[in-house]
């Protein structure tokens, strides 16, 4: 419809691997954060972020990388998503050094810690602010690619040392968009009620 058949094709042919690279896999050992996206049988989607220190992103070999999953807010939306339907997307961004991204979409599954550190003994066993994974998504890698550096921004990484507190509502943000007050079209008795 737009025209971009050959463009399309010549990226593809130029760019797309079915798996990692020896540089792909370089790249994910520095990362300190990646979005995820999913989305459910019913193709309602979320994104989310995972972050943690370098290396915090395991690449289990050419074909298969894995990021932990920490106690969280218990939503397990990503997790839920993954549960119904194994396609996710991945984004990485180097946003100090080269200022360029690494796409990986593939196909994902659930996989408690102890299981995966049977498989895979060597799985970092230190981990930043003392959080351990509860456990892991595997991505089964369909495809690999550059997301180009042109309208990346660059960025200066600051100390991430700050207070935290697990369960401390105002050190994790609190309310922070004032939402706690406002109706929730889940609450049925709130529904037309809003700031």
């Amino acid at each position: 419809m737009y025209d971009t058949r050959k463009r399309a094709e010549r990226f593809y042919n130029d760019q797309v691997l079915g798996h990692l690279n020896d540089k792909m896999i370089e790249f994910i050992g520095r990362m300190e954060m990646l979005f995820v996206s999913t989305a459910d049988t019913k193709g309602e989607c979320d994104a989310s972020l995972r972050a943690g220190p370098p290396g915090f992103v395991q690449t289990l070999d050419a074909e298969h990388l894995a990021y932990p999953e920490y106690r969280g807010n218990g939503v397990m939306a990503s997790l839920g998503n993954i549960s119904e339907n194994p396609h996710v997307g991945i984004l990485m961004i180097d946003f100090t050094e080269d200022v360029i991204g690494l796409h990986v979409n593939g196909r994902a599954r659930i996989v408690e810690d102890a299981d995966l550190r049977r498989e895979h003994p060597g799985l970092p066993t230190d981990f930043d602010r003392g959080r351990t994974p509860e456990r892991w998504v595997v991505v089964e890698v369909e495809e690999a690619y550059i997301h180009c550096r042109k309208h990346i921004p660059r960025l200066v990484p600051i100390s991430r040392d700050r207070p935290w507190g697990t369960d401390d509502a105002k050190r994790k943000g609190g309310d922070y968009f004032g939402a706690k007050a406002l109706a929730k079209p889940w609450q049925p008795s709130q529904v037309g009620h809003r700031d």
